[in-house]
């Protein structure tokens, strides 16, 4: 399989979840932010971040992310507000949605920097 094939059926595997769960989590997480908020409600019961007490938040910012576009890092201080937060936040150019997660550029410019000591760092 070539690196351009393998690419795509990676890529391509959200193919197969179930439209409305993949449109829910994008209006869920990106355009109605009730989590942040603390309006969500899962199975009748309101999910409270005031309850979260120590999180680690490591939020990452790609120029070129097209799905939740820039503005993320302004939406952590919601949680900010009720918790104690081991944080870090980086902004990487010419990375796309997928670059952030996956791939080489996450290999190469996310993964090595940053996640390694954060993952370490004490909360």
């Amino acid at each position: 399989m070539t690196a351009i094939a393998s690419f795509y059926d990676e890529y391509n595997a959200v193919i197969d979840l179930p439209a409305e769960y993949y449109l829910d989590t994008i209006k869920i997480v990106f355009q109605e932010h009730p989590p942040a908020n603390g309006t969500w409600h899962v199975r009748g019961q309101r999910v409270a971040p005031e309850d979260i007490k120590t999180v680690r938040l490591f939020s990452i910012e790609g120029e070129l992310d097209d799905i939740p576009g820039s503005g993320r890092r302004r939406r952590r201080t919601t949680v900010q507000r009720y918790t104690k937060i081991a944080q870090q936040h980086i902004d990487r150019n010419r990375v796309g949605h997928y670059g952030i997660f996956s791939g080489r550029r996450w290999r190469e410019m996310i993964y090595p920097a940053h996640f390694r000591r954060f993952h370490s760092a004490d909360a």
